[in-house]
C-alpha cells in the first residue's frame, strides 16, 4: 500500500482514490453495454433510457444528498457512497429484465450524485486547507479510473464473456481502492478549522449581498436549507453544459468518426482517445495554469476553444478536422468541472451540492438527449449541440466570480 508523509499529498492521494473509482465503476458497467443489451434483448433506444435513468436519478437525489452532506459530512457519505456503488456491481451483473434494469440504473445516478459531491467537497477542502491547488489532477484522475475499468475490461472479455467475473474482480479492485481511500480522507475536525470550505457553509461578502444575506458562515451550516444566489445558479448551469459537453463527446465521438467522417474500423476509436487523452494532459496541467491565470480566464477560453473547435471541424468534415476539432474540445473544456466545484464550495455545502447534481446530471443525462437530436436531424446537429454547450460554458463563467489564483 501506498504511504505518503506530507499531509498535503497523503490527502490528495486518499480523494484521488475516491474519484479513481467513480470513473472505474463508471466505466466497468458501460463497457459490458453491448452484453447487457443482447442478453436482456434491448432496442437502442430502449438503451438510451437505461442510460437516462441514471442522469433522473441524479438529478431527483440533490434534496437526499444536501440532507445527508450535513448528517455524515463529505468524508462519512464519500465512503458509504463509494461502497454502495461497489456493491451495486452485483445487481448490474444479473439483472433479469427491463423494469428491475430501469431502477438499478436509477439507484446508481443517486450514489454517483453522493459521491461526486462528497469526494468534490473534500478535495476544494484540500486546497482551502493548505492553500494549494490539486482539483484538476483529482478529476484527472477520474479519466484514469474509466482506462483502467477499459483495460480490465478488455483483459476479462478476452478471457470470459461472463460478466459476473468481470464485474466480481472490477468490486474486489474497489473495494481496495475505498479501503485505502478512509485512511487519508479529511476528518470533520479538519474541514471545520477551515473557514473557507464547502462545509464551513462560507459565503464572501459580495455573494451574500447578492443574496441579501448577511455574511455568517455558522449560519449558513446551521441552516437546513437556503434558496440559491443567483451566481450559484450560473455556476450550475456552467457545470451542467460543461458535463453535457465532456459525456456527450465520449460516447458520440468514434460513432461521428465512423458514419459520418467515414474513417476506417481502426481509425474510428482515435476520436475518443484523442478526446480522453487531451483531457487527461489538460487535467495534469491545469492546477499550474489555474496559479498563473486564474480559474475565470481558464475556463472562459478554455469552452470557447471547445466549442468553436468541434464547431469548425463539423462544418469543414472529414477525418483529420474531425481529431483536431476533438482534440480542442478535450483540452478546452478539460478544466472547467475542476474550476466551478472549487468556485460552488466557496458559496457553501448546498451550493455545491446543487451545482455537483447539475453537473452529474449532464454527465449521464447528456449524451442520450444528444442522441435524440442526432436520430431526429442527424448527428452532425447532434454534436453542433454538444459545441453550442461549450459557448454556453463561456457566456456562463462570465457570471461566476471566481477564487483568486492560489
Amino acid at each position: 500500500m501506498l504511504h505518503v508523509h506530507d499531509p498535503f499529498r497523503r490527502g490528495q492521494v486518499a480523494i484521488g482514490a475516491l474519484f479513481f473509482s467513480l470513473g472505474f465503476q463508471y466505466a466497468t458497467w458501460a463497457s459490458r453495454l453491448p452484453s447487457i443489451k443482447s442478453r436482456l434483448d434491448l432496442t437502442a433506444a430502449q438503451v438510451g433510457l437505461l442510460l437516462m435513468a441514471t442522469g433522473i436519478g441524479a438529478a431527483a437525489a440533490f434534496p437526499l444528498v444536501a440532507t445527508l452532506m450535513r448528517r455524515l459530512g463529505s468524508r462519512r457519505l464519500s465512503l458509504w457512497s463509494a461502497l454502495g456503488l461497489t456493491l451495486l456491481l452485483v445487481p448490474l451483473s444479473v439483472m433479469p429484465n427491463y423494469p428491475v434494469a430501469l431502477l438499478i440504473m436509477g439507484v446508481d445516478g443517486v450514489l454517483v450524485a453522493c459521491l461526486n459531491v462528497a469526494m468534490n467537497a473534500q478535495g476544494a477542502a484540500l486546497e482551502a486547507l493548505h492553500g494549494r491547488n490539486a482539483m484538476a489532477k483529482l478529476h484527472a484522475t477520474f479519466s484514469g479510473g474509466s482506462l483502467g475499468a477499459a483495460l480490465l475490461a478488455s483483459g476479462t472479455t478476452s478471457l470470459t464473456s461472463t460478466v459476473a467475473v468481470h464485474f466480481g474482480v472490477a468490486a474486489v479492485l474497489l473495494l481496495a481502492l475505498s479501503g485505502y481511500a478512509r485512511t487519508g480522507l479529511l476528518t470533520q475536525e479538519q474541514i471545520d478549522a477551515e473557514p473557507g470550505t464547502a462545509e464551513a457553509g462560507a459565503v464572501s461578502q459580495e455573494t451574500a449581498q447578492d443574496a441579501g444575506a448577511p455574511v455568517d458562515a455558522d449560519v449558513k451550516k446551521r441552516s437546513k436549507w437556503t434558496l440559491p444566489t443567483r451566481v450559484t445558479l450560473w455556476m450550475g448551469l456552467a457545470m451542467a453544459f460543461g458535463t453535457i459537453t465532456e459525456g456527450a463527446m465520449n460516447d458520440w465521438s468514434a460513432i461521428y468518426m465512423k458514419d459520418v467522417a467515414k474513417a476506417s474500423a481502426g481509425v474510428a476509436p482515435m476520436g475518443i482517445a484523442v478526446v480522453s487523452v487531451m483531457m487527461v494532459l489538460a487535467r495534469l496541467f491545469a492546477d499550474g495554469w489555474r496559479s498563473r491565470w486564474g480559474d475565470g480566464l481558464i475556463v472562459k477560453a478554455g469552452s470557447a476553444l471547445a466549442g468553436c473547435g468541434l464547431a469548425l471541424a463539423l462544418l469543414s468534415g472529414g477525418v483529420v478536422p474531425a481529431l483536431i476539432g476533438f482534440a480542442a474540445v478535450g483540452l478546452g473544456i478539460a478544466a472547467v468541472t475542476p474550476c466551478v466545484y472549487v468556485a460552488a464550495a466557496g458559496q457553501g455545502s448546498d451550493a455545491l451540492t446543487l451545482v455537483a447534481t447539475m453537473g452529474t446530471t449532464g454527465l449521464l443525462a447528456g449524451p442520450p438527449v444528444i442522441g435524440f437530436i442526432a436520430s431526429a436531424s442527424g448527428l452532425v446537429w447532434g454534436l453542433g449541440a454538444v459545441a453550442a454547450c461549450a459557448i454556453v460554458v463561456s457566456l456562463c463563467s462570465t457570471r461566476i466570480r471566481w477564487p483568486r489564483p492560489a
